[in-house]
């Protein structure tokens, strides 16, 4: 079962990406998901940020297949593990996440619309394999 802010595996972490969910123009809400995966395993990190972006597609109402990842290269304000869900038609935003490499295993901060089905996402991504823990805003 995914877990939620009273046993987050990473509290530290779960307080920083609750402070990305704080109220702006779009209710969200996010998920760590946690990886063996470590810094040489680059590939097996962005594939696993793909299955999980489609996820959050499928239970936002989008087909992944109309979906694209945007890395944000020309883009000064993105760091270089960071990423976006944008819809092929109207790049409009389904999911934003960011790879952190911490304690030797990379974790994905990913966060979406408050309006997708939150507890549907999370059982999804546990069963593919991770740890997650679900993080609502506000």
């Amino acid at each position: 079962m995914p877990t939620t802010n009273s046993d987050a595996l990473d509290e530290d972490l779960y307080q920083r990406t609750k402070a990305l969910l704080e109220p702006g123009e779009v209710d969200l809400n996010g998920a760590i998901v946690h990886t063996d995966y470590d810094g040489q395993e680059d590939v097996k990190m962005m594939q696993a940020t793909i299955d999980v972006g489609d996820i959050i597609a499928e239970h936002s109402g989008y087909d992944p297949g109309d979906c694209y990842v945007y890395s944000g290269n020309d883009d000064p304000d993105f760091s270089s593990n960071q990423h976006q869900g944008l819809t092929l038609e109207d790049e409009e935003f389904v999911w934003e996440c960011q790879q952190l490499l911490r304690e030797g295993s990379f974790d994905i901060v990913i966060y979406y619309e408050a309006s997708a089905d939150h507890e549907a996402i999370l059982d999804d991504i546990e069963a593919l394999g991770f740890d997650v823990t679900g993080v609502e805003g506000e």
